[in-house]
C-alpha cells in the first residue's frame, strides 16, 4: 500500500487550524490508513493509505479528507472552474497507441518545497497504483509560462523530434531516450512494438512531454512556478478523468485556481476537466441490514458528510452526490462503506463476552493438515500453485477428460484463460520450470480446483526421475489411502494421460475419486520435459464428508 511522507505542519495549515498530533494518529487510521510514523515534538509524518482512495496519496488530499472527517468543513468540496480559451488537439493518429488524452491547467500556486515533494510524490503513487507503473495511465505536470498553446497530441517517427528529456542536458530523439535515458530504459516496454510514439507538442512545436516515458526539461517545475499545465494519457478514460481531476484539485487546495482546456478530438470538442459529480441512490433500510445498524436516514446523512459527499432522503431513499475525485465510490456497496466508516468503526459491536474459549481449526483444515504430514512422510515436497490456468496445459497437453470449466470474461493473458479442474497440470509446470534442478523431484498440493460450479478440494502427488514405475506410484496411492482410512477399489482405465497398461481409477463407495500411474511419454514431451512422471490425483470430498468426524 502506498506511503505518504510529510510535513505535520504543513498537514496542520492545509486543515486550517493545529489540530493535536495524538488527534490525526486516533484518527486518520479510521478514515482508512495506518500510521507509519508520528512522534509528539516531530514534525515528520507518514501514513500508509489504503489502495482504494488515490484522492489521498498527497498532504493536500488528506487535509481535504480530515477537514470532512473531522467535523471542520463537512459535505462535497467543490472546486470553480473557469475556461482558460486555451486549446489542445487530439491526433486521431494516437488512438492505436495510447488513445485518450485529458488535460486542464492550475494558476496561481505558491510552490514551495514542501509542495514540490508533494506533488513529486503524489504523481509518482499515482503512477504506480492507478496507473499500473504507467502502463494504464501516465500524468505530466508542467511550468504553463515556458510554453505556448495551443498543444497538440499526436504520435510521430522515433527518429523525427529531438528534445531534452527530463533530468538531462544533452538533446535526444525519442529512440534515443528508451535505450539511453534510466526512465526510458525503464519503461521502453510500454511502446514496444509500435513504429511511432505518442508526443506532446505546443504551438512552437516545443516538446512538453514524451508519454508515458519523460516530461521535456523546458517545462520543469520548480519553486518559481507559478501556473501549471497537467496532462494524462493512457487507455482507460475513466481512470485518466479520475488521475487529472486527483491532481487539479489536490494543487486547488494550496490555492490555486482551476481552468478548463477546449478539447478537439476529431469532431468532438469538450471542456477539461470536468468536475460534473455522480450521483447515487441507495435504500437505508438495506444498507443497515448490510452493516448491522439501526442508523436513521439522518445519521446516515450526518455520516456521509463527514466523508465528503452530500446527501439528502426522502423516506428510505438515501440520494448521494459523489465528487469525482473520489475513485472508490462505484456501487451502493461502496457508499455502505462510507456510511460505516463516517458513523466510526468505534461505535460498532456490543456488549463483549466474558466467557472462556478456545478457537480449533475446521475439520476440513484439519483433515487438510494431517494429509499434509502424511505426504510429508512419504518423501513428498508441498507446493502451492494458482487456481488459474489455461486449455491446453489443461487439457489438449494431459490429455486428461474434458469437463465443463469456469471461464475467466476478461483474461490478462492466454496463460490464465479458466479455473482448473485438476491439479496435474499445475504440479507439471511445476517440474517444467525445474528441469535444471536435481533428480528425483517429489512434489504434492492439497489444493482447490472448480467443477460444475463448486470448489473441491484435491489432492495431488507426483515423482519424476531417471526412472519411474507404476508398481511404486500405486504403492504410494494405496500408502495414502490407507492413512486416510477409506475402503477402496482400484480398476484399469483407458485415460490416455497414462501409458497403455499403465493407469487405474480409484473407486470410493462405487463412485470414481481419483487416479493415478505412469505419464505417457507425448504428455510428458508435451510439458517439455525429459523424465518419466508418475502422479496421483484425488478427490477428498467424499473420503471428508464419511470419515471427517472420526478419521485422525
Amino acid at each position: 500500500m502506498p506511503v505518504i511522507s510529510f510535513k505535520y505542519s504543513d498537514l496542520c495549515t492545509l486543515i486550517g487550524q493545529d489540530v493535536p498530533m495524538e488527534t490525526l494518529t486516533d484518527r486518520i487510521p479510521m478514515i482508512g490508513a495506518d500510521i507509519e510514523h508520528a512522534e509528539a515534538g516531530c514534525d515528520d509524518m507518514s501514513v500508509e493509505f489504503f489502495p482504494d482512495r488515490p484522492d489521498m496519496y498527497s498532504v493536500e488530499g488528506t487535509a481535504r479528507s480530515m477537514r470532512a472527517f473531522l467535523g471542520l468543513e463537512t459535505g462535497m468540496k467543490t472546486y470553480e472552474v473557469k475556461k482558460s480559451g486555451s486549446e489542445v488537439f487530439i491526433d486521431k493518429s494516437v488512438k492505436d497507441v495510447r488513445p485518450y488524452f485529458l488535460c486542464g491547467i492550475v494558476r496561481g500556486v505558491d510552490i514551495d518545497e514542501n509542495m514540490l515533494k508533494s506533488i513529486m510524490e503524489m504523481q509518482e503513487k499515482l503512477h504506480t497504483t492507478i496507473g499500473r507503473k504507467r502502463k494504464k495511465l501516465a500524468i505530466g505536470i508542467h511550468d504553463l509560462d515556458k510554453v505556448n498553446a495551443p498543444f497538440t497530441y499526436r504520435l510521430a517517427e522515433p527518429h523525427s523530434i529531438r528534445f531534452v528529456p527530463l533530468a538531462k542536458t544533452e538533446e535526444m530523439d525519442m529512440e534515443e531516450i528508451l535505450t539511453k535515458h534510466e526512465k526510458g530504459r525503464d519503461y521502453a516496454h510500454l511502446l514496444k512494438g509500435y513504429d511511432q510514439y505518442p508526443i506532446i507538442l505546443d504551438r512552437d512545436n516545443n516538446v512538453l512531454s514524451f508519454p508515458p516515458i519523460i516530461n521535456g526539461s523546458l517545462t520543469t517545475v520548480t519553486t518559481e512556478t507559478k501556473n501549471l499545465f497537467i496532462d494524462v494519457t493512457g487507455f482507460d478514460r475513466k481512470a485518466v478523468k479520475g488521475a487529472l481531476d486527483i491532481v487539479c484539485t489536490s494543487l486547488a487546495e494550496r490555492g490555486g485556481k482551476i481552468e478548463s482546456v477546449t478539447m478537439h478530438s476529431g469532431n468532438v470538442t469538450f471542456q477539461s476537466p470536468d468536475f460534473t459529480p455522480e450521483t447515487y441512490t441507495f435504500s437505508a433500510a438495506e444498507c443497515n441490514r448490510y452493516l448491522g445498524t439501526k442508523l436513521t436516514p439522518t445519521d446516515m446523512v450526518k455520516a456521509l458528510n463527514k466523508m465528503g459527499l452530500d446527501a439528502k432522503f426522502h423516506g428510505d431513499t438515501m440520494h448521494v452526490t459523489v465528487p469525482t475525485y473520489r475513485l472508490d465510490i462505484m456501487h451502493k456497496v461502496d457508499l455502505f462503506e462510507d456510511v460505516a466508516v463516517g458513523y466510526g468503526f468505534e461505535n460498532f459491536g456490543g456488549v463483549y463476552s466474558l466467557r472462556q474459549t478456545s478457537g480449533g481449526l475446521e475439520p476440513i483444515n484439519s483433515f487438510s493438515e494431517n494429509i499434509r504430514d502424511v505426504m510429508v512422510g512419504l518423501g513428498f515436497m508441498e507446493v502451492m500453485t494458482l487456481t488459474l490456468i489455461n486449455d491446453k496445459d489443461e487439457y489438449e497437453i494431459s490429455k486428461l477428460p474434458w469437463l465443463d470449466n469456469v471461464r475467466v470474461l476478461n483474461p490478462a493473458t492466454e496463460d490464465v484463460t479458466c479455473l482448473r479442474t485438476y491439479l496435474m497440470p499445475s504440479l507439471v509446470n511445476i517440474l517444467k520450470h525445474n528441469k535444471h534442478r536435481d533428480l528425483p523431484q517429489r512434489i504434492f498440493e492439497v489444493g482447490n480446483v472448480v467443477r460444475n460450479n463448486v470448489t473441491e478440494a484435491h489432492l495431488c502427488a507426483m515423482e519424476t526421475a531417471s526412472k519411474v514405475s507404476f508398481t511404486g506410484i500405486k504403492s504410494i496411492t494405496e500408502s495414502v489411502l490407507r492413512e486416510l482410512g477409506c475402503e477402496y477399489e482400484l480398476k484399469p482405465t483407458d485415460i490416455k494421460t497414462f501409458i497403455d497398461g499403465r493407469g487405474a481409477e480409484i473407486y470410493f463407495k462405487g463412485k470414481s475419486i481419483g487416479m493415478f500411474g505412469e505419464m505417457a511419454i507425448d504428455v510428458v514431451t508435451g510439458y517439455e520435459i525429459a523424465h518419466p512422471i508418475a502422479f496421483l490425483e484425488i478427490d477428498l470430498g467424499p473420503i471428508i464428508a464419511e470419515h471427517k468426524d472420526t478419521m485422525f
